[in-house]
């Protein structure tokens, strides 16, 4: 009997971010086992990274909590001092959420010369309601597979009509995730079906101030090492990307 197919999608956020963030995830795509990122489309740093990545598999990193709406429609009241206010994102309507979801695409694909392959959200912001049920609109409308964090998440946007993968891992925080030893562990469990792994690769951010920083580093060190492309191979495991979802 064949063993159930797992395959794996390594998505690398943030692209667009920062310079030098954007240089490491486009030397992870390249190099290492990254097979899929999100742009930022509405920051300084943007059209660089878009530019670095031309030709790869790229979505939206949807971005509702840093720089500015690219909507012309987004309610002055639900920003400060015209940039985004994550405090704020619990006050968005979905229609809003929906008209600021489908300026960035249209940035991004201006920006990449290729359309999205899929979206996911900045901080998982849409695990607020109308956010998700704005963005869902939109992924539904335009076959864009989107980010699913959850179980009920997932159920959500099947529901909709919204491609997603059928697992996810990933987290960010005060240290670096990814380390060799957990990826290779996660790859060697990984369920049958599809899963989204979640990472931050990258070399510290030379423009932008932040405290996420050398965790970018230690991931951007473990998504290109030669252990853990070995990790992926003893594990039969496939690397696709989101644009392979999209095609079934």
């Amino acid at each position: 009997m064949t063993a159930p197919s797992r395959r794996l999608i390594v998505n690398a956020d943030d692209l667009g971010y920062d310079p030098a963030v954007s240089e490491g995830i486009v030397l992870a795509m390249r190099g290492g086992v990254v097979s899929s990122s999100t742009l930022m489309v509405n920051l300084p740093h943007s059209a660089h990274g878009a530019t670095l990545a031309r030709g790869l598999p790229v979505g939206l990193h949807l971005n509702l909590s840093r720089g500015s709406p690219l909507s012309a429609r987004f309610p002055a009241s639900l920003l400060r001092d015209g940039a985004f206010e994550e405090t704020l994102v619990g006050s968005l309507p979905a229609e809003v959420v929906a008209e600021e979801a489908a300026a960035q695409l249209a940035r991004a694909e201006e920006l990449l010369g290729a359309p999205p392959t899929h979206v996911d959200v900045h901080r998982h912001l849409h695990r607020v309601g109308a956010v998700l049920e704005g963005l869902g609109r939109v992924a539904a409308a335009r076959g864009l597979p989107v980010r699913a964090l959850d179980e009920g998440m997932r159920a959500g946007l099947r529901r909709a009509g919204v491609q997603t993968t059928d697992h996810f891992v990933g987290e960010a925080g005060g240290e670096a995730y990814w380390t060799e030893q957990r990826f290779a562990d996660t790859v060697a469990a990984l369920e049958a079906g599809v899963t989204e792994l979640m990472c931050h690769p990258g070399y510290p951010p030379r423009e932008t101030r932040t405290s996420y920083a050398l965790q970018r580093a230690v991931e951007l060190a473990t998504v290109t090492s030669a252990a853990s492309r070995k990790a992926l191979q003893e594990a039969g495991v496939t690397l696709v990307s989101f644009a392979d979802l999209a095609r079934g």
